[in-house]
Protein backbone atom coordinates (compact mmCIF):
# COMPACT_ATOMS: atom_id res chain seq x y z
CA UNK A 1 0.00 0.00 0.00
CA UNK A 2 2.82 2.38 0.96
CA UNK A 3 4.56 1.59 -2.32
CA UNK A 4 1.40 2.41 -4.31
CA UNK A 5 0.99 5.76 -2.47
CA UNK A 6 4.64 6.59 -3.18
CA UNK A 7 4.21 5.89 -6.91
CA UNK A 8 1.07 8.07 -7.10
CA UNK A 9 2.83 10.90 -5.24
CA UNK A 10 5.79 10.70 -7.63
CA UNK A 11 3.51 10.90 -10.67
CA UNK A 12 1.65 13.91 -9.24
CA UNK A 13 4.92 15.67 -8.48
CA UNK A 14 6.11 15.07 -12.04
CA UNK A 15 2.98 16.69 -13.46
CA UNK A 16 3.28 19.67 -11.11
CA UNK A 17 6.89 20.31 -12.09
CA UNK A 18 6.05 20.07 -15.79
CA UNK A 19 3.12 22.45 -15.35
CA UNK A 20 5.33 25.08 -13.69
CA UNK A 21 7.71 25.37 -16.64
CA UNK A 22 6.28 28.32 -18.57
CA UNK A 23 8.71 28.00 -21.48
CA UNK A 24 8.50 24.20 -21.83
CA UNK A 25 5.66 24.43 -24.32
CA UNK A 26 4.20 27.33 -26.24
CA UNK A 27 0.54 28.22 -25.87
CA UNK A 28 -0.20 26.21 -29.02
CA UNK A 29 1.19 23.08 -27.43
CA UNK A 30 4.28 23.08 -29.68
CA UNK A 31 7.77 22.70 -28.30
CA UNK A 32 9.62 25.91 -27.55
CA UNK A 33 12.39 26.72 -30.04
CA UNK A 34 15.68 27.89 -28.58
CA UNK A 35 17.11 31.01 -30.25
CA UNK A 36 20.76 31.94 -29.80
CA UNK A 37 21.24 35.70 -29.64
CA UNK A 38 24.69 37.03 -30.46
CA UNK A 39 25.89 40.11 -28.58
CA UNK A 40 29.02 41.56 -27.00
CA UNK A 41 30.37 42.49 -23.57
CA UNK A 42 32.48 45.57 -24.37
CA UNK A 43 29.87 48.24 -25.18
CA UNK A 44 28.91 50.06 -21.94
CA UNK A 45 25.20 50.88 -21.64
CA UNK A 46 24.45 48.67 -24.67
CA UNK A 47 25.82 45.16 -23.99
CA UNK A 48 28.32 44.73 -21.17
CA UNK A 49 29.08 42.92 -17.92
CA UNK A 50 28.15 44.85 -14.77
CA UNK A 51 30.14 44.85 -11.52
CA UNK A 52 28.59 41.49 -10.62
CA UNK A 53 29.50 39.90 -13.94
CA UNK A 54 25.90 39.99 -15.21
CA UNK A 55 25.27 40.62 -18.90
CA UNK A 56 23.09 43.71 -19.21
CA UNK A 57 22.60 46.97 -21.14
CA UNK A 58 20.00 48.44 -23.45
CA UNK A 59 20.16 45.82 -26.22
CA UNK A 60 20.31 42.94 -23.73
CA UNK A 61 17.38 44.05 -21.60
CA UNK A 62 15.28 44.82 -24.68
CA UNK A 63 15.87 41.30 -26.01
CA UNK A 64 14.81 39.90 -22.63
CA UNK A 65 11.56 41.89 -22.83
CA UNK A 66 10.93 40.62 -26.38
CA UNK A 67 11.55 37.07 -25.16
CA UNK A 68 8.77 37.47 -22.58
CA UNK A 69 6.34 38.30 -25.41
CA UNK A 70 7.17 35.21 -27.48
CA UNK A 71 6.18 31.97 -25.70
CA UNK A 72 7.15 29.83 -28.69
CA UNK A 73 10.79 30.91 -28.40
CA UNK A 74 13.41 30.82 -25.68
CA UNK A 75 16.25 33.30 -26.17
CA UNK A 76 19.75 32.47 -24.96
CA UNK A 77 22.65 34.92 -25.22
CA UNK A 78 26.02 34.00 -26.68
CA UNK A 79 28.68 36.68 -26.21
CA UNK A 80 31.66 37.28 -28.47
CA UNK A 81 33.82 40.00 -30.00
CA UNK A 82 31.90 42.30 -32.32
CA UNK A 83 34.16 41.26 -35.22
CA UNK A 84 32.93 37.66 -34.94
CA UNK A 85 29.20 38.34 -34.91
CA UNK A 86 28.51 38.41 -38.66
CA UNK A 87 30.50 35.24 -39.35
CA UNK A 88 28.76 33.47 -36.46
CA UNK A 89 25.38 34.45 -37.90
CA UNK A 90 26.37 33.32 -41.37
CA UNK A 91 27.59 29.92 -40.10
CA UNK A 92 24.47 29.26 -37.97
CA UNK A 93 26.26 29.57 -34.63
CA UNK A 94 23.79 32.27 -33.61
CA UNK A 95 20.28 33.09 -34.84
CA UNK A 96 20.25 36.87 -34.64
CA UNK A 97 22.47 39.77 -33.57
CA UNK A 98 21.63 42.37 -30.93
CA UNK A 99 24.48 44.88 -31.09
CA UNK A 100 23.27 48.21 -32.50
CA UNK A 101 23.35 47.06 -36.13
CA UNK A 102 22.77 49.75 -38.74
CA UNK A 103 21.67 49.04 -42.30
CA UNK A 104 24.24 49.10 -45.06
CA UNK A 105 24.30 47.63 -48.56
CA UNK A 106 26.76 44.84 -47.77
CA UNK A 107 24.72 43.57 -44.80
CA UNK A 108 21.47 43.79 -46.75
CA UNK A 109 22.84 41.51 -49.46
CA UNK A 110 23.71 38.73 -47.02
CA UNK A 111 21.33 39.11 -44.10
CA UNK A 112 17.83 40.07 -43.00
CA UNK A 113 17.03 43.06 -40.81
CA UNK A 114 13.87 43.21 -38.77
CA UNK A 115 11.54 45.97 -39.96
CA UNK A 116 10.86 47.92 -36.75
CA UNK A 117 13.88 49.96 -35.57
CA UNK A 118 14.58 49.93 -31.85
CA UNK A 119 16.86 52.99 -31.93
CA UNK A 120 16.68 56.08 -34.08
CA UNK A 121 19.74 58.22 -33.47
CA UNK A 122 19.99 61.68 -35.07
CA UNK A 123 23.31 62.13 -36.88
CA UNK A 124 24.93 65.52 -36.31
CA UNK A 125 28.19 67.34 -36.82
CA UNK A 126 30.56 66.97 -33.86
CA UNK A 127 33.63 69.13 -33.23
CA UNK A 128 36.14 69.79 -30.46
CA UNK A 129 34.53 71.49 -27.48
CA UNK A 130 36.55 74.69 -27.88
CA UNK A 131 35.79 75.01 -31.61
CA UNK A 132 33.61 78.09 -32.13
CA UNK A 133 34.02 78.35 -35.91
CA UNK A 134 31.87 75.41 -36.99
CA UNK A 135 28.15 75.73 -36.24
CA UNK A 136 26.64 73.46 -38.90
CA UNK A 137 27.52 71.26 -41.84
CA UNK A 138 27.70 74.36 -44.07
CA UNK A 139 30.75 75.51 -42.11
CA UNK A 140 32.70 72.39 -43.11
CA UNK A 141 33.69 73.84 -46.50
CA UNK A 142 37.47 73.58 -46.75
CA UNK A 143 37.57 71.68 -43.46
CA UNK A 144 38.62 68.10 -42.76
CA UNK A 145 35.84 65.73 -41.63
CA UNK A 146 36.78 62.25 -40.40
CA UNK A 147 34.37 59.29 -40.62
CA UNK A 148 34.59 55.49 -40.64
CA UNK A 149 34.67 54.08 -44.17
CA UNK A 150 31.33 52.55 -45.34
CA UNK A 151 29.55 53.80 -42.20
CA UNK A 152 26.19 55.58 -42.45
CA UNK A 153 28.02 58.80 -41.58
CA UNK A 154 30.47 58.28 -44.45
CA UNK A 155 27.74 57.45 -46.97
CA UNK A 156 25.77 60.54 -45.96
CA UNK A 157 28.77 62.88 -46.06
CA UNK A 158 29.99 61.61 -49.43
CA UNK A 159 26.54 62.11 -50.94
CA UNK A 160 26.12 65.56 -49.35
CA UNK A 161 29.57 66.66 -50.56
CA UNK A 162 28.79 65.61 -54.13
CA UNK A 163 25.23 66.94 -54.34
CA UNK A 164 25.99 70.30 -52.71
CA UNK A 165 29.52 70.81 -54.06
CA UNK A 166 30.31 71.39 -50.39
CA UNK A 167 34.09 71.27 -50.63
CA UNK A 168 34.49 69.10 -47.52
CA UNK A 169 37.78 67.21 -47.24
CA UNK A 170 36.62 63.73 -46.17
CA UNK A 171 39.17 61.43 -44.50
CA UNK A 172 38.63 57.96 -43.11
CA UNK A 173 39.58 56.79 -39.63
CA UNK A 174 42.23 54.10 -39.45
CA UNK A 175 41.54 52.71 -35.97
CA UNK A 176 37.85 53.34 -35.38
CA UNK A 177 36.67 55.62 -32.59
CA UNK A 178 40.12 56.10 -31.03
CA UNK A 179 41.58 57.46 -34.25
CA UNK A 180 38.63 59.83 -34.67
CA UNK A 181 38.95 61.05 -31.08
CA UNK A 182 42.69 61.67 -31.41
CA UNK A 183 42.48 63.46 -34.75
CA UNK A 184 39.76 65.85 -33.55
CA UNK A 185 41.49 66.36 -30.18
CA UNK A 186 44.81 67.24 -31.81
CA UNK A 187 43.28 69.39 -34.55
CA UNK A 188 44.32 67.09 -37.41
CA UNK A 189 40.61 66.78 -38.23
CA UNK A 190 37.98 69.45 -37.69
CA UNK A 191 34.78 67.44 -37.35
CA UNK A 192 32.99 64.13 -37.62
CA UNK A 193 29.41 63.00 -38.18
CA UNK A 194 28.02 61.07 -35.24
CA UNK A 195 25.20 60.86 -32.68
CA UNK A 196 24.70 62.83 -29.45
CA UNK A 197 24.71 59.54 -27.53
CA UNK A 198 28.11 58.60 -28.97
CA UNK A 199 29.55 62.01 -28.11
CA UNK A 200 28.30 61.82 -24.52
CA UNK A 201 29.59 58.27 -24.22
CA UNK A 202 33.05 59.06 -25.62
CA UNK A 203 33.38 62.21 -23.53
CA UNK A 204 32.67 60.20 -20.41
CA UNK A 205 34.70 57.10 -21.27
CA UNK A 206 37.62 58.52 -23.25
CA UNK A 207 37.72 62.27 -22.55
CA UNK A 208 36.96 62.91 -26.23
CA UNK A 209 36.31 66.64 -25.62
CA UNK A 210 33.65 66.82 -28.32
CA UNK A 211 30.30 68.60 -28.74
CA UNK A 212 27.52 68.38 -31.32
CA UNK A 213 26.58 71.44 -33.35
CA UNK A 214 23.83 72.34 -35.80
CA UNK A 215 20.57 70.64 -36.61
CA UNK A 216 20.22 66.85 -37.02
CA UNK A 217 21.16 65.77 -40.54
CA UNK A 218 19.32 62.46 -40.75
CA UNK A 219 18.04 59.57 -38.68
CA UNK A 220 20.35 56.60 -38.19
CA UNK A 221 18.17 53.57 -37.48
CA UNK A 222 19.23 50.48 -35.53
CA UNK A 223 17.83 46.97 -36.04
CA UNK A 224 18.32 43.32 -35.16
CA UNK A 225 20.11 41.28 -37.81
CA UNK A 226 18.98 37.78 -38.82
CA UNK A 227 19.68 35.20 -41.53
CA UNK A 228 17.72 35.48 -44.77
CA UNK A 229 15.60 32.41 -44.00
CA UNK A 230 14.43 33.63 -40.58
CA UNK A 231 11.33 35.50 -41.80
CA UNK A 232 9.05 33.90 -39.19
CA UNK A 233 11.32 34.99 -36.36
CA UNK A 234 11.66 38.43 -37.94
CA UNK A 235 7.88 38.85 -37.98
CA UNK A 236 7.46 37.80 -34.34
CA UNK A 237 10.27 40.07 -33.16
CA UNK A 238 8.63 43.01 -34.92
CA UNK A 239 5.24 42.17 -33.40
CA UNK A 240 6.72 42.00 -29.90
CA UNK A 241 8.74 45.18 -30.43
CA UNK A 242 5.66 47.07 -31.62
CA UNK A 243 3.76 46.00 -28.49
CA UNK A 244 6.63 47.00 -26.22
CA UNK A 245 6.81 50.42 -27.87
CA UNK A 246 3.08 50.98 -27.31
CA UNK A 247 3.46 49.94 -23.67
CA UNK A 248 6.31 52.45 -23.18
CA UNK A 249 8.82 49.73 -22.29
CA UNK A 250 11.28 50.56 -25.09
CA UNK A 251 11.13 54.27 -24.27
CA UNK A 252 11.83 53.58 -20.59
CA UNK A 253 14.79 51.33 -21.43
CA UNK A 254 16.20 53.98 -23.77
CA UNK A 255 15.97 56.67 -21.09
CA UNK A 256 17.56 54.37 -18.50
CA UNK A 257 20.49 53.16 -20.59
CA UNK A 258 20.98 55.83 -23.28
CA UNK A 259 20.03 58.94 -21.34
CA UNK A 260 17.16 59.98 -23.62
CA UNK A 261 14.25 58.57 -25.62
CA UNK A 262 15.84 57.49 -28.89
CA UNK A 263 12.85 55.41 -30.00
CA UNK A 264 11.53 58.17 -32.28
CA UNK A 265 13.31 60.27 -34.86
CA UNK A 266 13.77 64.01 -34.89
Amino acid sequence: MKKKIWIIATILLTFLVAGCSSKEEASTGEKVKKIIVGTGTQFPNICFLDENGKLTGYDVELVREIDKKLPEYEFEFKTMDFSNLLLSLETNKIDFIAHQMEVNEERQKKFLFNKEPYNIFPLQVAVRQDNNDIHSIKDLKGKKAIVSATSNSAVFLEKYNKEHNAGINIVYSGQGADDTINQIKTGRADATITTPFAVDFLNEQSDAQQKVVGEPLLNSKVFFLLRKDETALQKRIDEALTELKKEGVVSDLSKKWLGADYTVGF
